[in-house]
């Protein structure tokens, strides 16, 4: 049997992509699920949807999370609507793609308060709900912190600050709740990236091939679970971090 099985869980940005492979591997795990959505609501509800089918219980929050006080208020009502909070997986985030000398302050304080502000109130306000029984928090980083990407240095950035989150936190709520990250790799590519492009990626990575949301949800299965690491930061990514 699972440890997860019957546990809570909040995965936010569960409504598409890599969140909505997280919640359900989650769900396989017999976990309960908080599904977190802002803008993709047909998404949530697929993802809701499917859970119910492997026969345990989801529900729908909307929360945007560039609202200062939404992180508060998502967490009150999961732990309300659930009776508790054990779990909770930092997934929502956005990627926007703009030259260096076009980015703007405002480009600059959304990418930071959904990637990075965002995680840290939500880890605040988790390990609140989870009292003295505990928990565990699982961000989700991104290798582009560690690369350079000419078009993404407001997101490289916001999710280096990620990664110092983790740690900080890891630190400051232990024992009680234990806080670590995964960092994926190509996962999802863009549709429009050129085929030459992938190739290019593929050839610099180790492992020469591009990975699945089902590499990074299996990851936060294994983080979420494992009663004796805090503070990791979990490389997902095909080895791409050694070169």
């Amino acid at each position: 049997m699972s440890a997860l099985k019957g546990k809570v869980a909040l995965v936010t940005g569960a409504g598409q992509r890599v969140g909505q492979a997280i919640a359900l591997a989650l769900g396989a795990e017999g976990m309960r699920v908080a599904v977190h959505h802002r803008a993709s609501a047909a998404g949530a509800k697929r993802t809701a949807s499917a859970l119910r089918g492997l026969g345990v219980e989801a529900s729908l929050f909307a929360a945007d999370l560039r609202d200062a006080e939404a992180p508060d208020r998502l967490v009150g009502e999961v732990a309300s609507a659930f009776g508790s909070l054990d779990v909770l997986v930092n997934s929502a985030a956005i990627m926007r793609r703009v030259s260096l000398d076009a980015v703007t302050p405002a480009d600059w304080d959304e990418t930071f308060a959904i990637n990075a502000r965002a995680p840290f109130f939500l880890a605040l306000a988790a390990a609140r709900a989870m009292g003295k029984r505990g928990g565990a928090i699982v961000n989700i980083a991104d290798h582009l912190a560690h690369e350079s990407w000419p078009m993404l240095v407001p997101h490289a950035a916001s999710k280096g600050a990620l990664e110092t989150i983790t740690r900080q936190l890891a630190a400051q709520l232990a024992p009680r709740v234990r806080v670590n990250a995964v960092v994926p790799g190509a996962v999802l590519p863009p549709e429009d990236w050129p085929d030459t492009a992938r190739k290019k990626f593929e050839a610099g990575t180790p492992l020469k091939r591009l990975g699945s949301p089902d590499d990074v949800a299996q990851a936060v299965v294994y983080l979420a679970s494992a009663p004796y690491v805090t503070g990791t930061l979990l490389f997902v990514d095909g080895g791409r971090h050694l070169r």
